[in-house]
């Protein structure tokens, strides 16, 4: 059978874990995968328990961080080329910028006949200044000439790596979803919501708005702080809200809420690992980010049957259905506008939540993601002619 080695920056929670975990557990027997990848940050969350709960063998490499090593970097390259000669790979298959780095660079230069990079997100706005941000672009570009195949997730980030930051010509992508278990979104609402809102101490006529993820500056969490503060005053109804994740901002963050002295109304609960329960517990989902590839907590909010609001970044248009969803500009006004729309109109949005929600569950179901990847793989060796092992 084909051999494929798939490589994540690091094993934290989201995205890229939650994905590469399911393709390295389902695409067998068909492929054999190695999945390797770096150790999460001190401020993140592990996604070892994704890993161990599917039973998924995966080797760390530690010296593959987030931060930029030169020493480090080498280290891991070296490593990567090293894995590459023990497993022998028909395929390499990288997730995200540092892993995009590495392992393309370690495929090419020990021969791998197929080389296929994923951009789960990228770091071409928002992130740093011109002169990075130029230097991350030229070197993408040229990482793109060493890849045989580059896998966008939404049609928008297509357009904007291949149209907008001239990263490769369109032929080079395919559009490729994210895929996940969302059948526990819909199972046991009740219980989950019940257990949510006992554990904070949540009254019925409270409406609860949540917004997930790490607290960093790219996520824009003051922004959403903000909304919540103009909300309160222009709504008498009683609103909680909580930020759930964990991450290098939150002490900024706490210290930004109390000054507000919005403590009673803004709750940190870090990372909770049963996010079902968040959501069942919740009314509104909210993101605020400033730049996003596909953003997985507005995935499982519409398969909770949720009504969201998200700042217009990366492929957010992409996987909202709008009847049930709104979008905005990076605005404070418009943010409060939203919630306000959907709180007094909250039973025609939950109910148009409900109506999609299974549209959402199949769309980026874990199944579609396998079927997807077993096709993509199959054309590509097919393409380079390879003999299956």
């Amino acid at each position: 059978m084909p051999k494929i080695l798939r490589i994540v920056n690091r094993f934290n929670l989201g995205g890229p874990t939650f994905n590469a975990a399911y393709l390295t557990k389902y695409l067998s027997p068909e492929y054999e995968t190695l999945l390797i990848g770096g150790k999460h940050t001190d401020s993140e969350e592990s996604s070892d328990h994704i890993l161990n709960n599917l039973d998924v063998n995966f080797l760390k490499i530690e010296e593959m961080s987030r931060e930029v090593s030169l020493l480090n970097d080498y280290r891991a390259y070296k490593k990567i080329k090293q894995i590459i000669a023990d497993f022998n790979p028909d395929i390499v298959h990288t997730h995200a910028s540092k892993a995009g780095l590495l392992g393309r660079l370690a495929a090419k230069k020990m021969g791998v006949k197929i080389i296929v990079h994923t951009f789960h997100g990228h770091v071409f706005h928002s992130y740093f200044g011109a002169i990075k941000t130029s230097i991350f672009k030229n070197l993408e570009r040229f990482l793109a000439i060493k890849t045989d195949k580059i896998i966008a997730i939404s049609n928008i980030q297509k357009q904007e790596l291949s149209e907008k930051h001239k990263i490769a010509q369109p032929e080079k992508f395919k559009v490729i979803p994210l895929g996940f278990d969302l059948n526990k979104f819909k199972e046991n609402i009740a219980e989950n919501r019940t257990l949510f809102r006992n554990n904070y101490q949540v009254k019925d006529n409270e409406i609860v708005i949540s917004i997930v993820g790490r607290l960093v500056p790219i996520k824009n969490h003051k922004l959403f702080i903000d909304a919540i503060n103009l909300l309160t005053k222009k709504t008498d109804k009683n609103i909680k809200a909580f930020i759930v994740g964990g991450g290098e901002l939150f002490d900024e963050l706490t210290k930004y809420v109390t000054i507000l002295k919005l403590q009673n109304n803004i709750i940190f609960t870090s990372w909770i690992k049963e996010t079902e329960q968040v959501y069942a517990g919740s009314d509104i989902v909210a993101l605020t980010s400033l730049n996003e590839g596909t953003p997985v907590s507005l995935i499982e909010a519409q398969a909770a049957a949720l009504p969201i609001v998200s700042t217009n970044v990366g492929g957010v248009s992409d996987i909202t259905i709008k009847n049930s969803s709104i979008i905005v500009n990076q605005k404070i006004e418009e943010l409060t506008k939203a919630f306000t729309e959907i709180i007094n109109n909250f039973e025609i949005f939950k109910q148009n939540a409900e109506i999609n929600q299974s549209k959402i569950i199949e769309k980026f179901s874990y199944q579609r993601l396998i079927n997807d990847y077993k096709l993509f793989y199959a054309q590509l060796i097919n393409e380079k002619k390879l003999v299956k092992k």
